[in-house]
């Protein structure tokens, strides 16, 4: 089994990379492989619609996004994760998730994922919810703890002091852990995820 961090920082070994670490060492002691996936430091460009990702199951434009499609295509679980940004997810990240999501959908679906945030004080609830929307689109069970998955701290030394924030990060490799062997005992009896029909598309014109 191997879960995929990813890192949507411009700093590779920053906060975010800290909380995405504390993740990881549970998964790791439960015999999960782990694989921190930096976005890198240069602009990523948003999604244009072009739709050749429909035909070709990769983007377009390349980059770190097709990176991640050949490396999600092992992966058995995903956690997200993204500084704060003007109370958002930083604008690589947003760019990312929704090539991600457009170009390598079906690489994603049923399998389990988290998003954690990183700050110095705040925005930290609004960049989950923008985060936790896109494994909703994929059939993705969405992995928590006791608290929402944020980390507060201005470097990973302060960031470490957050006790509280550290044991929640903690929480949530431990519960992905539990539930990816849940789906492997699953799959080992015969119990497959259910074949969805495509949805109804409706749109709301009078």
């Amino acid at each position: 089994m191997k879960v995929l961090l990813i890192n949507g920082s411009p700093h590779e070994k920053g906060c975010t990379y800290t909380a995405l670490s504390l993740v990881a060492e549970p998964l790791r002691e439960n015999g999960v492989e782990t694989e921190i996936f930096w976005l890198g430091n240069q602009p990523i460009g948003g999604c244009i619609g072009c739709g050749a990702c429909a035909k070709t199951g990769r983007c377009a434009f390349g980059g770190p996004v097709n990176e991640a499609i050949e490396k999600a295509q092992a992966a058995d679980g995903f956690v997200f994760g993204s500084p704060v940004h003007y109370a958002a997810a930083s604008g690589n990240m947003t760019s990312f998730m929704a090539r991600l999501a457009y170009a390598g959908g079906r690489t994603l679906c049923y399998k389990p994922a988290a998003v954690v945030a990183s700050a110095r004080r705040a925005g930290t609830t609004s960049t989950l919810d923008q985060l936790a929307k896109y494994p909703e689109f994929f059939h993705m069970p969405l992995v928590s703890g006791s608290y929402w998955p944020m980390l507060h701290g201005n470097t990973p030394a302060e960031a470490l002091r957050d006790e509280e924030g550290c044991a929640v990060m903690r929480e949530l490799g431990r519960n992905m852990a539990w539930l990816l062997r849940c789906i492997e005992a699953g799959k080992a009896a015969g119990i497959a995820h259910p074949e969805n029909p495509p949805r109804p598309k409706t749109n709301f014109i009078r």
